[in-house]
Order: structure tokens, then C-alpha cells, then sequence
């Protein structure tokens, strides 16, 4: 399993610009894809950028896509969401997620909170809040 660690949060200003990184640690050997995830208060998490281990695939959230950069450098084991011209809708707290057994983006893509915890070699990490204010 992998450990994340989510951090780069803040409040900013609609059209303001954001970001954060998810350190990892851990089983890394089979090079895992990586993925950020949002939740809105009261809203279920949702799928927004995704890159494989050595960066060469990349896929985003038609909310996000223009806007939203995902990156990585895997001699810091992080990964980065650059977030431009943020409005009051991307408000919610950002995950980054990990599965040891999941290498291409459209399996980050398609995971789902439940199934992770039914699968060891998925993670989450803590999760760092976004707040947008118009």
C-alpha cells in the first residue's frame, strides 16, 4: 500500500490559482498511477485528474480540463494539480488516491470510495481543503 500525503490547500479568490501536492511513501515498485479526487459538503467524491507513473498519460474531468494540470516528479514522489482560474464550485476538499495495482489513468478514473476500501493496495490521503470565495 501506498501512504499520500495531501497538502497546498487554502482560500482563495474566484480566478485565483492553487497548488497542491500529494507526497507518497511506500510500495511503489509496480509504478502506480496517481489521481486527485474532490468532495463537495454533501456532494460524493468525484474523479478529477489522473497521471500515469511516468507522466506520459494524463486524463481530466471535463469540469476541470483547460484548467487543471496534473504532474509529477517521481525523484520527490509527488504529484501535483496546478489549479488556474478556480471558481467558487471547485470548493471541496482534494484526495489524491493510489491503488499499488492500478497503472493506467482510466483505472483512477474509475474508482470509487467503496471499492478502495475493500482493496489493500488502494489508498487515500488525508485530503487538504479547497475553498473558493466569489
Amino acid at each position: 500500500q501506498v501512504h499520500l500525503v495531501e497538502s497546498g490547500g487554502g482560500l482563495v479568490q474566484a480566478g485565483g490559482s492553487l497548488t497542491l501536492s500529494c507526497a507518497a511513501s511506500g510500495r511503489t515498485v509496480n509504478s502506480p498511477a496517481t489521481g486527485w479526487f474532490r468532495q463537495a459538503p454533501g456532494k460524493e467524491r468525484e474523479f478529477v485528474a489522473a497521471i500515469t507513473w511516468s507522466g506520459g498519460s494524463k486524463y481530466y474531468a471535463d469540469s476541470v480540463k483547460g484548467r487543471f494540470t496534473i504532474s509529477r516528479d517521481n525523484a520527490k514522489n509527488t504529484v501535483y494539480l496546478q489549479m488556474n482560474s478556480l471558481k467558487p464550485e471547485d470548493t471541496a476538499v482534494y484526495y489524491c488516491n493510489a491503488d499499488t495495482t492500478i497503472t493506467s489513468v482510466h483505472g483512477i478514473r474509475d474508482m470509487r470510495p467503496g471499492m478502495c476500501d475493500m482493496r489493500p493496495s488502494c489508498s487515500w490521503g488525508q485530503g487538504t481543503q479547497v475553498t473558493v470565495s466569489s
